[in-house]
């Protein structure tokens, strides 16, 4: 099949992934097809099988990637030992972290139901190990008495729920900068978990 001009694997196969990962956001999984992907990055429809075996592993490998990313970012992060001085560095590089991947956080909440049970097992224990990153600093800070908390494990889903929504409503030229959302949502945080 031919090809269109500058269509380099170097280079078109992250233009695969960038317009997967937006159309994906945009108009959601099932209704892209990999014709509308192929038109997005300028190859034809069967060249995209070059840099990937089917629609559900380019959507996995996006996922995959995502996850791999954060859990990356955050094992780079310095870790302090006291309990709420590790809270408040979570609440902060989750919310910058998520703010500077928009379309990969949505599609990685949303999508979740249209991958195999193979992938989705995969991506959750990826998200399992984020997760975990989060409770073991809830139940230091349980130890340490700094936390007073019925279920780490609830906790640890309501305050992710919590940061994850200021994707939703956060926009750069809105009435707060980003370091004033950081700083409320991490007051709101410790409130609800301090003892």
């Amino acid at each position: 099949m031919a090809r269109t001009q500058g269509s380099h694997s170097d280079i078109t196969g992250p233009k695969v992934r960038e317009a997967a990962l937006r159309l994906f956001a945009e108009h959601g999984y099932a209704a892209v097809s990999m014709r509308q992907i192929a038109a997005e990055v300028g190859v034809q429809a069967g060249a995209l099988y070059n840099y990937t075996p089917d629609k559900q592993h380019l959507l996995f490998s996006l996922l995959h990637e995502h996850m791999e990313g954060l859990l990356a970012a955050q094992a780079a992060q310095p870790v302090p030992e006291d309990p709420v001085a590790r809270l408040e560095a979570f609440c902060r590089f989750h919310i910058r972290q998520n703010r500077a991947r928009p379309q990969a956080v949505f599609i990685s909440y949303m999508e979740l139901r249209s991958l195999t049970p193979e992938h989705f097992a995969e991506i959750g224990r990826l998200r399992d190990r984020y997760e975990a990153g989060l409770e073991a600093v809830l139940k230091a800070g349980q130890a340490t008495g700094a936390f007073s908390v019925e279920d780490t494990r609830i906790a640890t889903f309501a305050v992710i729920g919590l940061l994850n929504a200021v994707n939703v409503w956060f926009r750069e030229d809105g009435r707060l900068t980003l370091e004033e959302v950081e700083r409320l949502h991490w007051d709101m945080v410790r409130r609800a978990v301090s003892a």
